[in-house]
């Protein structure tokens, strides 16, 4: 994919700052600092990513690992923003989520379409969405699909993009418009949408959100 280079002092900084926001501990393990750091961000900012950036965090995904070495997760980008507003929408119109209440909630700083009724796209206007299709009646096609998911978060998130995970990918393209974009995308019939992966720059001004507490008990040692 050509030759890549680090990120830029500004971008650096910036990372930087949003770390010490978020008041993450930090190891000697950037790998580890960047699992702990990455959070799910909703509130995106106008600007476009760079090329050179979404290269690297397709790159990412690109060497996921996968059922078998298939290799059969197709990654759609789609930066159009007309075209991203319309998927959303029809996505929020698809999704019956289990709204909030009380305090049983997504989250409080970065709020979701569960969280918040006002919000009509389910891609929360990110400039750029990457799409995840699969073979159907793949046995391990979503887990193909959410591996390669992880990989381009933690790519991200290492970068300074924010990004978010969405499920149910199919519900984008439940009428005739996402049918007509399909066709125009050129996907195989025998392949549908699993999930879509949100990625932006965080907006301006707002904070890193904070981690919620690991529930206790998760972990069983025998």
């Amino acid at each position: 994919m050509g030759e890549k280079t680090g990120k830029t002092e500004a971008e650096r900084s910036s990372v930087g700052a949003q770390r010490e926001s978020g008041k993450q501990q930090t190891t000697e393990n950037p790998v580890l600092d960047v699992i702990r750091h990455r959070r799910s961000i909703r509130r995106f900012s106008d600007r476009q990513i760079e090329e050179e950036i979404l290269q690297e965090i397709l790159d990412a995904g690109l060497y996921a690992p996968c059922a078998g070495g298939r290799q059969g997760v197709i990654f759609a980008v789609s930066q159009d923003r007309e075209v991203n507003e319309r998927l959303g929408k029809i996505k929020r119109a698809n999704s019956s989520p289990r709204m909030a209440s009380g305090g049983n909630y997504v989250s409080k700083e970065q709020p979701s379409i569960a969280d918040d009724p006002k919000l009509t796209n389910a891609f929360y206007d990110a400039p750029t969405v990457i799409t995840m299709f699969a073979p159907k009646n793949f046995l391990f096609a979503v887990g193909d699909c959410a591996v390669a998911a992880e990989n381009m978060m933690l790519a991200a998130d290492s970068l300074g993009i924010g990004s978010c995970y969405i499920g149910q990918g199919w519900t984008a393209f439940a009428d005739p418009y996402g049918q007509d974009i399909l066709k125009k995308w050129g996907i195989r019939g025998d392949y549908h949408a699993l999930m879509q992966l949100l990625l932006g720059y965080p907006r301006e001004g707002d904070r890193h959100p904070a981690s919620k507490p690991r529930r206790e008990g998760r972990v069983l040692r025998f």
